[in-house]
């Protein structure tokens, strides 16, 4: 009897050890198939996003050029009567997103491939400057649009956005079909078409402007750090126009004085901003140059990539949290991130010392791949709070102020085009991998002394 007890206690025993480890089991796979979902939730948040975006570049695209529009109102008003310029930088992003497209299958191989092409015999017909082209044009008839006064000829730094395009389009298709060949070959035309070396005016600097009347008269000087970088990568790795590496060192590096020991919310600023001492920049700074260029493990002699554009994310972060003038929708998990955007005013660059009230959805979404959980929660307060008020046509409007109840319906290409390309690079590097791969972007990091994991 005793023994039958007791193996009918152990049995009991079993029983309810199993049954505790089912429960142990359904609880583990409940949170997997949670997390699975959270996944999957943010995954189609994120494509949404993108393919939305997009259409800027695509569906709103300059007829004449297939090129991007510098802007596009909603409402239809255009003040200076520019609703048909186009934008070079902002073009290079939106070609990167055409990449990102073609990927994802938003549009097909053949579609991105025609458009392409239209692209680059346009950008052949069109006047440069030293290989070099203007900041804007008139779409419609190619002629040049002067950004003002002095600055009616050639802008290195817009044209440095577009040959990171450039770049990346001739790897994204240099093993395909025979069109997508001859695209590639004209991509590569143009990039080493470029002449870097005359932007250096006889110097060790880059400038920025050069025209055929006014000359290196705007004489604004590169140096770091701001949205500039990608110009000296560039400059250094053409075939056919280089640089030499001193023109990196005193130029952009200012010789060492690039580096910062200063800290900003405790978190170290790294680099010397091109702000008042102790100010950061807006954080297109830390968007423009990394669309291809990849700054995760990034260094050169003087300073560490990855840590300026995490760092500059953060102290935006650590600003929103604090929110010393109390403005409303502001926080890591809510509103945060300021950059040069339209603003209450006209157009502003927001930076955490020139604080509006005004938002760019662009300066956190664009910095998915620095801060991902925060640039995600940002999305969600958009799309969960303030949803039609600042989701349209073409994604995200380029700026808001909930404290203001301002709510303007315009896009600016320069703020959409990195949003696509940004977080590609966070979901799949695809941008990044592309550009990177380059065999004379190898070669020019490694002139300039760089180190990467993407260097081999």
């Amino acid at each position: 009897m005793k023994i039958q007890t007791l193996a009918l206690g152990l049995i009991l025993v079993q029983l309810s050890f199993s049954s505790c480890q089912n429960q142990i089991q359904e609880k583990q796979n409940t949170a997997k198939d949670s997390t699975e979902r959270i996944n999957q939730s943010t995954d189609s948040l994120l494509t949404k996003i993108q393919s939305q975006t997009f259409q800027y570049f695509w569906e709103a695209a300059e007829p004449t050029s297939g090129l991007a529009r510098e802007r596009i109102h909603i409402d239809g008003e255009y003040p200076q009567n520019d609703q048909n310029v186009i934008t070079i930088g902002g073009s290079g992003f939106g070609i990167m997103g055409m990449v990102v497209a073609m990927d994802r299958g938003f549009i097909s191989k053949e579609e991105g491939t025609e458009r392409l092409s239209k692209i680059m015999d346009y950008l052949k017909k069109i006047e440069r400057f030293e290989g070099a082209w203007s900041h804007w044009y008139f779409g419609d008839t190619g002629k040049v649009k002067a950004f003002s006064e002095k600055d009616n000829g050639g802008d290195i730094v817009e044209t440095a956005f577009l040959a990171q395009a450039l770049i990346v389009v001739r790897e994204y298709f240099k093993s395909g079909n025979n069109q997508q060949k001859i695209v590639a070959k004209a991509a590569d035309d143009l990039w080493k078409e470029i002449n870097w070396k005359h932007y250096t005016n006889g110097q060790n600097v880059l400038y920025w402007h050069w025209s055929k009347t006014h000359g290196f008269g705007m004489n604004h000087a590169i140096q770091g750090f701001d949205e500039c970088l990608i110009t000296y990568v560039l400059a250094a790795s053409s075939p056919s126009h280089a640089i030499d590496t001193a023109v990196y060192n005193q130029g952009w590096a200012r010789s060492g004085q690039i580096k910062s020991d200063l800290k900003k919310f405790d978190i170290p600023i790294s680099a010397k901003h091109n702000a008042k001492p102790g100010e950061v920049g807006p954080l297109f700074w830390s968007h423009y140059s990394f669309l291809g260029l990849d700054p995760i493990g990034l260094k050169d002699a003087y300073v560490d990539y990855s840590e300026i554009v995490k760092n500059h994310t953060k102290i935006n972060i650590a600003y929103s949290a604090a929110n010393p003038k109390g403005y409303k929708g502001y926080g890591p998990d809510k509103g945060w991130g300021w950059t040069a955007s339209y603003s209450i005013a006209g157009y502003d660059a927001h930076h955490p010392d020139n604080d509006k009230s005004v938002i760019s959805p662009t300066a956190a979404l664009s910095s998915m791949p620095y801060t991902p959980k925060e640039s995600i929660a940002f999305a969600n307060y958009l799309f969960k709070q303030l949803g039609d008020k600042v989701w349209g046509k073409y994604g995200f409007y380029d700026a808001y102020s909930e404290t203001e109840n301002w709510y303007p319906q315009r896009y600016l290409a320069i703020d959409q085009g990195p949003i696509v390309v940004m977080i590609e690079n966070y979901r799949t590097g695809l941008i990044w991998k592309l550009f990177m791969q380059a065999d004379e972007i190898q070669q020019g990091l490694k002139k300039l002394g760089f180190t990467s994991p993407d260097i081999k």
